[in-house]
């Protein structure tokens, strides 16, 4: 029996025992990346479950093993060692540090593979170069022509083997040279592919999650307390040449300052901190606008931000960093249950959109209990295409005038009145409701400009109250949505 089939015959067993936690965890790790079929929480227990009794065994076993074999032990356990840290500092919200795993864990690799792909192209060229010389009776060459060149040529052959240094297209001199160059950027090329390839699956879907805790839908109450604020009293000498006129004495008293606080957690269902039941640790609130052809959809972008900011000062709940836009065709890429409760657009001009994108906004409506906010931007005419817009996207569905008391214009923040820049479209605000849910919520008047630095000029009641039913808007959507979620997890 040759030795080449004698060498794996001691890994066989133990290979083929690994194979099934190893094809589950590639399994697991694709659906973390694109798939989101699994829950969370079974892959918090799968991945440790999968990954650390099964590294641990072969980094024990290798300890027995020849170098050459120890070291391909290091170098596959590598990955999923990668891995585990990667998931969890994800998991745990801890993104700047996933991220940097990610990326370590990516540049090891790539020096460990180029390692050991130069290692199997120099071990196969050199067998091939020693099976020649035996053939052609050479004992032995300068150490200096054979790292350069090849040591024994193939004659009139016309060799397509890359592993081989007379492969022709290397040519007649610097064979060795040539070979290398052309093995690294084949590397390069293959690297790069399974890299594009793996950031193409995740990049397909896109997940949205809200922000991991609990609370109350309720309206806001106020607690207030009374701190005493003294004025300072001066000691002064009066026999000082320093003239100084003291407060009397009649001066020094008590101020009474108002001290609000939320009497409870502004959210939905059980969990600690402010936030929702169906959210994760690394679950944010973010403002998605929604880009749209036929008009101007980027109108007041940069009023996105400031009501971002001002969600989460009213409710505690952590945010994005910055705002984001989505074309209507994106909505696709969010899969359902992990797909934005809500988004937001705006405009004064038209709005065109294909079948496809009504499709997909639909689905989004409909099949992923997403909400749409449309903010009249400037005049009747958008808000008559938004009307047509919304009679292709929810044919049978009648828009309604949402009343004061609505719990969108209760909770958190009980709105007195519908809060406007100016009545574009009217003035009150219009609801597609699909199974007692608001889908769709039109406000007339331009919100988003109250929103923005100098808020239009309109008098501080206002822009309060527009900031105020932006914050219900969105709290009403993700509520909504994680009703929706717990609903989905008591019937499966």
């Amino acid at each position: 029996m040759s030795e080449a089939s004698m060498e794996p015959r001691p890994l066989r067993g133990p290979l083929m025992l690994t194979a099934v936690p190893g094809a589950a965890w590639i399994y697991l790790w694709f659906d973390w990346l694109s798939l989101y079929q699994v829950p969370d929480r079974a892959l918090q227990f799968l991945f440790p479950l999968l990954i650390i009794p099964t590294v641990a065994w072969w980094l024990w076993r290798a300890q027995s093993e020849s170098p050459i074999i120890r070291y391909a032990i290091y170098s596959v356990c590598l990955l999923p060692i990668w891995h585990l840290p990667t998931f969890a500092f994800y998991e745990m919200g801890w993104m700047t540090l996933s991220a940097g795993t990610a990326r370590a864990g990516l540049c090891s690799s790539f020096v460990i593979g180029l390692g050991w792909t130069t290692w199997w192209v120099e071990r196969k060229s050199r067998a091939y170069q020693l099976l020649r010389m035996e053939e052609a009776g050479t004992s032995s060459v300068g150490p200096l022509q054979a790292m350069h060149a090849s040591v024994a040529g193939a004659g009139d052959r016309r060799i397509w083997n890359p592993l081989d240094l007379d492969a022709w297209y290397y040519g007649n001199k610097k064979q060795k040279l040539n070979q290398s160059l052309s093995v690294l950027f084949g590397y390069l090329l293959v690297f790069f592919l399974l890299v594009f390839l793996l950031l193409y699956a995740a990049g397909c879907k896109e997940i949205y999650e809200m922000p991991a805790g609990g609370g109350e839908q309720k309206q806001l109450q106020q607690v207030v307390k009374v701190q005493k604020v003294i004025k300072k009293k001066f000691i002064i000498n009066p026999l000082s040449s320093v003239i100084f006129n003291p407060p009397p004495i009649e001066d020094i008293k008590l101020q009474l300052l108002e001290i609000t606080k939320h009497a409870y957690k502004v959210g939905y269902g059980k969990g600690a901190g402010a936030g929702f039941s169906g959210g994760s640790n690394r679950g944010k609130v973010r403002f998605i606008r929604l880009e749209y052809s036929g008009g101007d959809w980027d109108q007041g972008i940069d009023a996105d931000l400031n009501m971002l900011v001002q969600y989460n000062l009213r409710t505690q709940h952590k945010i994005a960093e910055r705002p984001e836009t989505r074309k209507v065709a994106q909505l696709k890429n969010f899969p359902i249950g992990k797909s934005p409760p809500v988004v937001y657009m705006t405009g004064q001009k038209n709005i065109s959109m294909g079948n496809s994108e009504i499709a997909t906004l639909k689905e989004f409506l409909i099949e992923k209990h997403g909400m749409l906010f449309a903010d009249n931007g400037g005049s009747a005419h958008w808000g008559n295409q938004f009307k047509g817009l919304m009679s292709r996207v929810l044919e049978n569905v009648a828009y309604i005038r949402v009343p004061l008391d609505h719990p969108i214009h209760r909770v958190p923040y009980p709105i007195p009145f519908l809060p406007y820049v100016a009545p574009h479209g009217g003035r009150d605000a219009l609801a597609w409701v699909v199974n007692g849910r608001i889908a769709a919520y039109y406000h007339p008047g331009d919100i988003g400009d109250a929103w923005a630095d100098d808020h239009a000029g309109v008098p501080t009641q206002i822009w309060e109250a527009c900031y105020q039913l932006g914050t219900n808007v969105i709290f009403y959507a993700h509520a909504e949505y994680n009703k929706w979620l717990d609903s989905r997890k008591k019937s499966d």
